[in-house]
């Protein structure tokens, strides 16, 4: 097979420049500038240039040839030459049209091409979907707007969340805002006020104790029954009524032993347990609270009043969501509180083993008479070094003994109550077998200060083991039937840590307060938690002032419920009076 032969083209060389010459410059065969004209594109101006000259577009491949204002005349949609026709355009001054022969009239006419994106407009939505937008560009043009517009879509999304995050902790602050608290104290117009204390102020503070030194136990206590254990929301079990059992909630300056040991000058400073976990806590308290300081000679007592706010058990206290205001409502802050305190003192009773076993220590209950029935408590009296000439005593409760390990291991008991699942979001029936983290969880948002008053109570009589159990309401609206749904065993230490509970922290707040008052004149003092600011303040009272809220002895309870005209000056704290009252309704309702 013979191959055609392949015909070369004649190139013309160009002696002055770059390109192609001009075809009236050249001397050459009329076939060499015939060849030289068919080669070039038709409608593209060209002129001759230097090598110092810069090189001007030869095509625009960002035109956009849809518009048909902006195509040109001789050139459509679907010519293929249609991206290198400058005849309407403008080019570059030092370029003219090839017919035109360089005649700067018409090179004025023409503008340079603009290769910029077209303005963003300032108004108007942002972004709105368009199936040609931007279908002719450069496909790096289009790369930088999609991660501009991806920026401007970041920016908004967090712009979205800051106000959405705004308004959500707005709502939160108007919902406790209009639950209007309540003064524990009635503030009087001849008090004094001396000192105002922010809590800002106690997060800083830091103080590390020694080892306490026990100085007595008295009491009796009974074994704890582990089938509580064992208990669960299929299974439950009924709560019951210790109508018979006196409880007792003796202040400290009429505390016998305290008394006695202060006496004995064996210490400066004198508390009870509910009084320092209130002072170490006092940060996570949103309700208000008063605590009686007594200044005499070179002694300190901490005392309550009767029938204080430290007597009863908060409910919902941190949650967001304000309870009813009304105190008749069975919902309201005070109804649950005395519901919570008659629920944990028969809860702590129900989970003993009831065989009449006790385990008895140095002395008896200081408070109980002779042959009167009473709940199972022992009060450790331990005393703590603040400095080298100051010591603290406290009264600190236990509820049970239990044997673990052929050891004797003190117990807390005490009970988180459940009134309606539509406050708390969490229906404990449900959820407490399978997600008792979530059931906790709730309950530490919900109630972080009582149980961070429970578990610097248990470190403070230094129990072994803290037993919370789960008890609700047989029916939302019944205040008066409860049944237990589960008990749950913590070390004290352990608890703390998970609920971020600082033991440097909570006796760094004990010691400046002891700190203050030590430096005020002998007297009577009360210190108020504000019920609207996180703060507390101390004002200088009467002497006179609470003497009738005290009491010498608390009575048995069956003297307690006697009506106002017939009650002597010695009333038991009104929680157990509000708790007979409470089981009049309930059996007046069965019947």
């Amino acid at each position: 097979m013979v191959a055609e032969a392949f015909e070369f083209v004649a190139v013309p060389f160009n002696f002055d420049g770059w390109g192609p010459s001009d075809a009236s410059d050249v001397s050459s065969a009329a076939s060499s500038t015939s060849v030289a004209a068919a080669n070039l594109l038709p409608n593209v101006p060209f002129a001759s240039f230097s090598r110092s000259d810069k090189l001007g577009r030869v095509a625009d491949w960002t035109r956009n040839l849809s518009n048909p204002s902006a195509r040109p005349p001789t050139g459509s949609k679907s010519d293929p030459s249609a991206v290198f026709d400058f005849s309407a355009f403008a080019i570059d001054e030092g370029f003219g049209l090839a017919s035109s022969g360089g005649n700067p009239d018409e090179d004025a006419a023409f503008r340079l091409v603009d290769g910029k994106p077209p303005p963003r407009p300032k108004f108007g939505p942002k972004w709105r979907f368009n199936p040609h937008h931007n279908r002719n560009q450069l496909p790096q043009r289009r790369d930088e707007e999609v991660e501009a517009k991806k920026r401007d879509a970041e920016k908004e999304r967090a712009r979205r969340d800051r106000l959405y995050n705004l308004n959500r902790n707005n709502i939160h602050h108007q919902r406790r805002e209009a639950a209007a608290f309540k003064s524990s104290v009635d503030i009087q117009p001849e008090w004094n006020m001396l000192e105002q204390i922010p809590f800002s102020t106690f997060s800083k503070l830091s103080f590390t104790v020694q080892e306490p030194e026990d100085l007595l136990l008295c009491g009796g206590l009974e074994y704890y029954n582990r089938v509580n254990d064992r208990i669960t929301p299929k299974n439950e079990r009924r709560l019951e009524r210790f109508k018979n059992r006196n409880f007792f909630k003796v202040t400290t300056s009429d505390d016998p032993v305290i008394r006695r040991l202060a006496k004995e000058d064996k210490a400066t400073v004198f508390a009870t347990d509910a009084i320092l976990a209130a002072l170490m806590c006092a940060p996570r308290s949103v309700y208000s609270w008063d605590i009686v300081i007594q200044r005499v000679g070179n002694k300190l007592f901490f005392d309550k009043r009767d029938g204080s706010q430290l007597d009863l058990l908060s409910v919902h206290e941190t949650s967001q969501e304000p309870l009813p205001e009304a105190k008749d409502d069975i919902n309201s802050a005070y109804s649950l509180g005395v519901e919570a305190a008659y629920i944990n003192q028969n809860f702590s009773q129900q989970v003993l083993v009831r065989d009449g076993k006790k385990e008895t220590f140095d002395e008896a209950n200081p408070f109980a008479n002779e042959g009167e029935e009473i709940a199972s408590v022992a009060y450790r009296y331990r005393r703590w070094k603040l400095d080298n000439d100051m010591h603290l005593v406290a009264r600190c409760e236990l509820q049970s003994v239990a044997e673990l390990n052929n050891q004797r291991s003190f117990l807390t008991l005490n009970a988180l109550n459940e009134f309606d699942p539509k406050y708390s979001g969490v229906d404990w029936r449900q959820k407490l077998e399978t997600q008792r983290g979530a059931v906790l969880a709730t309950e530490l948002k919900n109630n972080g200060n009582k149980l961070a008053k429970w578990t610097a109570q248990a470190l403070l009589a230094n129990a072994d083991m803290m037993k919370i159990g789960f008890v609700s309401r047989v029916h939302p609206r019944d205040h008066f039937n409860h049944v237990i749904l589960s008990v749950l065993g913590y070390k004290p230490k352990d608890f703390a840590g998970q609920i971020n509970l600082n033991t440097s922290n909570m006796w760094g707040i004990v010691k400046s307060i002891v700190d203050i008052c030590m430096k005020l004149s002998e007297g009577k003092y009360v210190l108020v938690k504000d019920p609207s600011k996180p703060q507390v303040r101390i004002y200088e009272v009467p002497p006179d002032a609470f003497e009738n809220d005290y009491v010498e002895e608390p009575l048995p309870e069956d003297e307690q419920v006697q009506p106002p005209e017939e009650n002597t000056e010695g009333a038991e704290p009104s929680v157990a009076a509000a708790k007979e009252t409470e089981d009049k309704k309930a059996d007046e309702a069965q019947a």
